[in-house]
């Protein structure tokens, strides 16, 4: 039986625009975007396999990676959406990415906020398994709450211990949520381990891309700026005093960022064809 998604749409706008999630997320990740972006973008919020109502695919590893891919595409044709745009946070930015060079034709513009292509050396994906394993071990042994405390105190993150305390508990109660299953599952099957390396793939990704980071997460913005040289198309914006989750840490930018990128007109015509607008001021695509 076919992996179905769970989702949930909002928003009056004349813009389809799909929500991916990041790990312990699920499709209320961006539902504090409502009050900034309803009246601009139709939203499809889903949640990824082994969150929120989820299941996991019925295959592991990269398959299972790519038969994600291939749900996404039925959520899109339940909605009765022929063409979206894409928006991804990180582990949601690499599945963006996936969906993009699978099926150009189903979508309009991609979004990737603190993403990456993929891991381009054999070595480096195995390490990268090795650590999600051990990690899965982890989760196995002292539950999800001790899993939760562990993600929050990462470096990463840091960004996200300055939000308001009402946001924080709720992103807390969200990660809270998941559950041992799901979370070991999405590793074997979503993590960065098993995603195909998509480096080699990018200077044939035609959509319009905004690749967004936060300047306090300097390993995703040097992956941002590198992803900007390969791909013909794009348009970067790294956010001030923000760490890995601008869509958490500035919200009232971001949004305006996303909506300035999807507003602004667009045509395809071949001076385009080689250049890479690497905006990095704000507001760097209007």
């Amino acid at each position: 039986m076919a992996l179905k998604l769970a989702y949930e749409t909002w928003g009056e706008g004349s813009h389809p625009l799909l929500f991916l999630h990041g790990f312990t997320g699920n499709r209320s990740s961006f539902d504090h975007l409502r009050p900034l972006m309803s009246d601009k973008v139709r939203a499809i919020s889903v949640d990824l396999p082994g969150h929120g109502q989820t299941p996991l695919p019925s295959r592991t590893g990269r398959e299972g990676f790519l038969e994600t891919v291939d749900a996404l595409m039925r959520v899109l044709d339940e909605v009765g959406v022929a063409k979206a745009n894409l928006l991804g946070y990180s582990q949601g930015a690499r599945f963006a990415l996936a969906a993009a060079l699978s099926r150009p034709e189903r979508f309009g513009r991609l979004i990737m906020e603190s993403g990456s292509p993929g891991l381009h050396r054999r070595q480096e994906r195995t390490e990268r398994r090795a650590k999600d394993g051990e990690l899965a071990t982890f989760i196995r042994q002292k539950g999800v709450d001790a899993f939760v405390t562990h993600w929050e105190s990462l470096p990463l993150f840091v960004g996200l211990r300055q939000l308001p305390a009402e946001l924080q508990e709720s992103l807390r109660a969200r990660r809270q949520g998941c559950t041992v299953e799901g979370l070991v599952g999405a590793l074997d099957c979503l993590g960065l381990g098993v995603q195909p390396d998509y480096w080699p793939e990018l200077q044939r990704q035609r959509l319009p891309t905004l690749l967004l980071t936060g300047a306090l997460d300097d390993k995703f913005t040097q992956i941002a700026r590198r992803m900007a040289a390969e791909l013909p198309v794009v348009w970067r914006r790294t956010f001030d005093e923000c760490s890995h989750a601008p869509h958490l840490e500035v919200p009232e930018e971001y949004a305006r960022e996303v909506i300035s990128f999807l507003q602004t007109p667009w045509y395809e015509s071949p001076e385009f064809e080689s250049s890479v607008p690497d905006k990095n001021a704000a507001g760097g695509h209007h």
